[in-house]
């Protein structure tokens, strides 16, 4: 779903600080929001690297509440994290890629300045993203975590595969022998579901795709399901060690017995994407395809 933006006139950064070329590109976007009048906050790492003084610095889970625009530089991992950190405010984010493939992050980093006046102009829109909820236990212990792109479930250090029972709103869809389960949003299904073969999703459909990673059974396919489902995934067999992540980032053990369910939560995450930028665009740019005249 789209959005109409408001005016940005409070900036927020977060940057990857290990990449080597994102010194630079910070201090470019802060002389342009000093030029431009803009308010510039940012985290403590990324407040260091931009030369800002101390008190524009704010705590991550404090930051993406405290301005109009939150200004992400790196790749789809320093997104995530973003999101993460930004724990369902509302302040849309825009993602400088620094990184390698890139789909959340939209802006090139050759591109920043034009895009920043773009953006500062008023010509962006906001696509709001479902976000993922995944509860229940982990080897006994309560867990509640978001994601933006998948839950996966996977085997542990054993390098046997695990067998997981899988039920959708409470129907029972089938027990997979594979080496882990893959659990995304349309987000997420260009990401590891991708690479595990799953289907690309358009981010307006409202449904999960269940990708089975390497299943002992052939005919097993990725599975579509309304996302408006619960999906419970639990860990059968005997001394089954398993791992469970949401977004490659927070994760934690499972054991045989183990229930994680999956739902659509009730935050989303407001993306920035500059005017005439479109979702199929971007695939047939990232995936190089090429097409081919007949």
């Amino acid at each position: 779903m789209k959005t109409s933006p408001e005016p940005v006139k409070r900036v927020g950064l977060v940057a990857n600080t290990t990449k080597p070329s994102v010194r630079a590109l910070l201090r470019d976007a802060v002389r342009i929001l000093i030029e431009a009048r803009c308010e510039i906050l940012a985290d403590p790492p990324t407040a260091a690297l931009a030369g800002l003084a101390e008190d524009a610095m704010l705590p991550p889970d404090r930051l993406a509440r405290s301005v109009d625009l939150l200004l992400v530089f790196g790749g789809d991992g320093t997104m995530l994290r973003a999101v993460r950190e930004a724990n369902g405010a509302r302040s849309p984010i825009l993602g400088v890629n620094i990184g390698r493939l890139g789909f959340l992050a939209a802006v090139p980093s050759r591109e920043l300045a034009p895009a920043l006046a773009t953006v500062l102009a008023g010509h962006y829109s906001i696509d709001a993203r479902a976000l993922i909820l995944a509860e229940g236990a982990a080897n006994g212990a309560p867990v509640s975590i978001h994601a933006l792109n998948d839950v996966v479930i996977s085997r542990g250090a054993a390098s046997r595969m695990i067998e997981m029972d899988v039920h959708v709103d409470g129907h029972f869809l089938t027990r997979y022998r594979c080496d882990g389960l893959i659990i995304s949003s349309p987000t997420g299904s260009t990401a590891y579901s991708l690479s595990a073969g799953g289907a690309i999703i358009s981010p307006a459909a409202k449904v999960f795709a269940l990708t089975p990673i390497c299943p002992h059974t052939l005919s097993n396919r990725s599975v579509i399901v309304d996302m408006a489902s619960r999906i419970d995934v639990r860990v059968a067999g005997e001394n089954i060690e398993a791992s469970f992540n949401a977004d490659g980032q927070v994760g934690a053990g499972l054991v045989s017995g183990d229930v994680i369910s999956v739902r659509r939560a009730r935050r989303e995450v407001r993306l920035a994407r500059l005017d005439g930028a479109t979702f199929f665009e971007t695939v047939r740019h990232k995936l190089h395809w090429s097409g081919s005249n007949v």
